[in-house]
C-alpha cells in the first residue's frame, strides 16, 4: 500500500507553506521531514520503473497518522500528476488558490529575495515570458513561470483528466488567512485525520517587500488572465 494519503501539489504562493506549517501542529497528520520533497516533478527519476522508496523514506512512520506532503509545483510541472496518479490512484489532493495577480507578484518577489531573479517585474511578465521557451521542459521554468503558473483553469483542467473531482479539495488563501479553523477543520475531514487544535492566523515566507504592484502591470495580467479565470469559474466555481 502506498504510504503517502494526500498530497498539496499547488498552487504555489497561494498559502502552501502556511497550510502545511498548520498541519504540522495536527495529532494524526504525518508529513514529510521537508515541506517540498520534490519527487514526481524530478526528471532524473527512471519513471518507466520508479523507486518509491527514496520517497517514502521522506516521512517518519508514524503508526496510524495520515501521511502527506506539499510541493506546489506538482500541478504547473508536466507529468507530475500522472506520476502521482501511477503511484497512488485514490490519493488525495488538497488545492489551494490565490488571485493570480497577486500571486504572479509574490512569486516574483520571491525570486528577487532568492537572487534568483534581477529583472523588473514589468519586464518579466511582458518580454520575459519568452525565456521559457528555451527551459527544459520547453515552455516550462521553475523560477520565471511567474505568468504561467497563474493559469488555474487549463492546469485544473488537465488536473481532472488525471483524478475524479471528488479526490479534490479546494480552498482558497484568503480563507486560510482569515479563518484557518474553519479551513483546516475542513482539510482534517477531507483526509480522514482527527479534528484540528484551534489555531491563530499565521504568516510564513512571506515575499520581500518591493513596494506596491504597478496599476499597469495588474491591469496587463488581468487581461492575460480573462479567459481562462471564465475557465476557472466553470471547472470549480470560484472566481476573483
Amino acid at each position: 500500500m502506498p504510504r503517502v494519503d494526500f498530497i498539496i501539489p499547488g498552487f504555489q504562493k497561494a498559502g502552501t507553506t502556511a497550510l502545511f506549517d498548520h498541519l504540522g501542529d495536527v495529532p494524526g497528520i504525518s508529513l514529510s521531514a521537508t515541506k517540498e520533497v520534490h519527487f514526481f516533478d524530478d526528471e532524473s527519476v527512471d519513471w518507466s520503473s520508479p523507486d518509491y522508496r527514496a520517497y517514502e523514506a521522506q516521512f517518519p512512520v508514524q503508526e496510524g497518522a495520515v501521511v502527506g506532503e506539499a510541493t506546489p509545483i506538482y500541478l504547473y510541472w508536466p507529468n507530475a500528476l500522472e506520476r502521482i496518479a501511477t503511484y497512488n490512484p485514490a490519493i488525495r489532493l488538497i488545492i489551494l488558490l490565490r488571485d493570480p495577480v497577486e500571486r504572479a507578484w509574490s512569486q516574483w518577489r520571491m525570486e528577487i529575495k532568492r537572487g534568483a531573479e534581477r529583472e523588473p517585474f514589468a519586464w518579466c511578465i511582458r518580454q520575459g515570458r519568452q525565456r521559457l521557451f528555451a527551459s527544459e521542459p520547453w515552455g516550462h521554468h521553475r523560477e520565471f513561470s511567474y505568468v504561467e503558473r497563474g493559469f488555474y483553469g487549463e492546469q485544473l483542467d488537465r488536473l481532472f483528466g488525471v483524478f475524479p473531482r471528488e479526490q479534490v479539495l479546494f480552498l482558497k488563501a484568503e480563507d486560510l488567512r482569515s479563518d484557518p479553523n474553519t479551513v483546516l477543520a475542513q482539510v482534517c475531514a477531507f483526509v480522514g485525520a482527527p479534528p484540528p487544535p484551534r489555531t491563530e492566523p499565521r504568516s510564513v515566507h512571506v515575499g520581500q517587500e518591493m513596494g506596491g504592484l504597478d496599476p499597469a502591470d495588474a491591469a496587463h495580467l488581468r487581461a492575460i488572465y480573462a479567459r481562462d479565470l471564465a475557465r476557472l469559474k466553470d471547472l470549480t466555481g470560484i472566481s476573483f
